[in-house]
């Protein structure tokens, strides 16, 4: 369990960071940004993947799991509403309000780090 725990936890790290370098080659005009898009959303795939492979109870997990999925779908809607030259305000706010939350289930349920 512990080696899906790490492969769920460096999927989603490398994952924000691709987001990131995604949204400023975007908002610099990179011609080959739209090829890192596409880097981006494999990983959103491997994130997905791996965090399926961590599910053991899926009561417990819901609604980790559909926080997730929403951390994702933001993500996503930043970079097409940035690379289509429209307001991103809300998208950002609704991803980075969804990103805490998943970020305290994910530390605070039975396979996550003792933080809280």
């Amino acid at each position: 369990m512990m080696d899906t725990t790490h492969l769920h936890i460096t999927t989603w790290v490398i994952g924000l960071i691709l987001f990131f370098v995604t949204y400023s080659m975007l908002k610099g005009g990179n011609p080959k940004a739209k090829m890192m898009h596409m880097i981006t959303r494999l990983f959103y795939i491997l994130i997905f993947l791996s965090g399926g492979m961590l599910i053991s109870d899926f009561s417990v997990y819901a609604t980790k799991m559909i926080v997730g999925l929403l951390v994702i779908a933001f993500m996503e809607m930043v970079l097409v509403r940035t690379a289509k030259r429209k307001s991103t305000g809300v998208m950002w706010t609704l991803f980075i309000l969804s990103l805490l939350f998943v970020l305290y289930l994910g530390f605070s349920l039975p396979l996550g780090i003792t933080i809280f």
